[in-house]
């Protein structure tokens, strides 16, 4: 796959910005995973010297002149474009964004998210806004040195889903969210928001966890390169791609759909992973290419496959061996899982409202990155919104502004990405027209390997809009997710 010599120079220096990420990722699943709370007064420093030492390593003058010089030869291999397309990506932030930002940015999200922590506890949003007023402040700094064309909040879409604007972002909403209207009001008018019995029931951790470990094996996950651990908010890591990719889920005690479909979900993130070519592992294009196109890959085992009867039908039987499930048919078990209520949490959100929590999120983003909204008015422009998209209305923080980690993290420009992993899993469904049937074959195997060469194996080589054509011959169309709810739930 790599033929120029150029790059084979890059890839050498590449190993050790690669090995110094690799270090980062291990601190970042410690931190959320085992590390004690007192833990993150030198975590936070040593993560910050990193972040910067990465810099430096990207910015050697070696290095730069040996990208450029890549990208100006010709017949380079998909790969090799894909590598220096990348890392120009990569360069444009190190180059414009200063050293003092990147480590101040490295340093303040290290210590709000266990800030966040206690004060979600607590439910008190004024533990968190001083350090989340930092964190904005500094996102708007990073987006004036990226640069934009039409708004700043571009520049940190762009972080994320390469490519996105808000136009964008706004063409998707434009299509789902009077779609998702209608089909709600719909639901609403047949008496569907209504709570299902198993929601109240309560399980024991232990055989939850055995539970969700069988249904992971059967959908097929290698247990010599991926582990499954708890923590306060579910995440996938690659900790070397595709060797060792990592997920946590939480454990609430009552209602376990939440665990069990936060596993597959997770599951979907961490298959991507494992499934990129092995030649690519250590390299710049060697991971997920964009967090909207990974959330599709979490989507679609979550709702696709796992909400599907066809595969309620295939883990009942480990469900009622781990839990007392005596009065409950297949059927009550799809509906439960499907169950479509407006609800206060987005992680715990169904189908039909998820998008909705995710458009609250963006519009308030985009309010605070220019300055119309300050950090302080967010509780109360929450709740309000909150209650004019879904109808319900936090009680608290800890239910309202506080539920997410992301802006903990420093992830501003990251919830439209949920949407457009959506968008692309209903995409999937209907392009590949056969999902359903092989799930009731047991063949779930002839999906994922549809998904690995439609998607997975591809890593970074391709941009997501340009992957997204090459596969399945168009971009972001909402149409197919609006179609897909109607169909499902009408």
């Amino acid at each position: 796959m790599i033929r120029s010599d150029t790059v084979k120079q890059i890839l050498e220096h590449y190993r050790v910005i690669w090995a110094l990420g690799h270090a980062q990722s291990v601190m970042g699943w410690d931190s959320e995973t085992y590390m004690p709370e007192e833990g993150i007064k030198g975590r936070a420093a040593a993560r910050a010297e990193i972040a910067q030492l990465i810099q430096r390593f990207m910015l050697d003058e070696k290095f730069v002149k040996l990208v450029e010089k890549a990208e100006e030869e010709k017949d380079l291999t998909d790969v090799e474009r894909g590598i220096v397309r990348v890392l120009k990506r990569d360069l444009k932030f190190y180059q414009r964004v200063p050293p003092e930002i990147v480590k101040e940015f490295a340093k303040v999200t290290s210590e709000a998210f266990v800030v966040w922590r206690n004060a979600k506890e607590k439910a008190k949003f004024d533990i968190f806004a001083p350090h989340l007023e930092k964190i904005v402040e500094l996102s708007r700094v990073i987006a004036d040195k990226l640069g934009y064309e039409e708004h700043p909040y571009d520049a940190l879409l762009d972080l994320y889903e390469e490519g996105l604007t808000s136009r964008d972002v706004e063409a998707v909403f434009s299509v789902l969210e009077p779609g998702i209207r209608k089909l709600l009001n719909k639901l609403e008018s047949a008496g569907w928001p209504k709570k299902h019995p198993l929601e109240e029931v309560p399980y024991e951790k232990s055989k939850m966890e055995a539970a969700i470990v069988e249904v992971l094996e059967l959908v097929g996950y290698p247990k010599t390169r991926f582990r499954i651990d708890v923590s306060p908010h579910p995440f996938t890591i690659g900790i070397t791609t595709p060797f060792d990719v990592r997920i946590t889920v939480r454990y609430r005690g009552v209602d376990f759909k939440e665990s069990l479909f936060s596993a597959l979900h997770e599951y979907g993130h961490a298959l991507y992973e494992l499934n990129i070519d092995e030649s690519l592992a250590m390299t710049p294009v060697g991971s997920g290419v964009s967090l909207g196109i990974h959330e599709s890959q979490s989507r679609f085992f979550e709702n696709v496959v796992g909400r599907s009867r066809e595969f309620v039908a295939k883990m009942s039987p480990i469900l009622r061996k781990h839990l007392d499930l005596s009065k409950y048919t297949d059927e009550d078990l799809f509906y439960y899982f499907n169950t479509v209520r407006p609800s206060l949490i987005r992680t715990e959100a169904d189908e039909v409202t998820y998008n909705l929590h995710i458009l609250l999120r963006y519009r308030l983003e985009r309010l605070m990155i220019t300055g119309e909204v300050k950090v302080k008015e967010l509780p109360e422009l929450w709740n309000n919104e909150m209650d004019r998209l879904l109808g319900v209305r936090p009680k608290n923080d800890a239910e309202g502004v506080l539920q997410d980690i992301h802006w903990s993290h420093g992830s501003i420009g990251y919830f439209p990405t949920y949407t457009l992993g959506n968008v692309v899993a209903a995409m999937i469904y209907y392009k590949h027209g056969r999902v359903r049937e092989l799930i009731a074959e047991g063949n779930i195997a002839a999906v994922k390997e549809y998904l690995r060469e439609k998607v997975h194996k591809w890593g970074s080589v391709y941009p997501p809009k340009e992957l997204l054509v090459r596969s399945f011959g168009e971009t972001y169309n909402a149409e197919y997710l609006v179609k897909y709810l109607e169909e499902k739930y009408r």
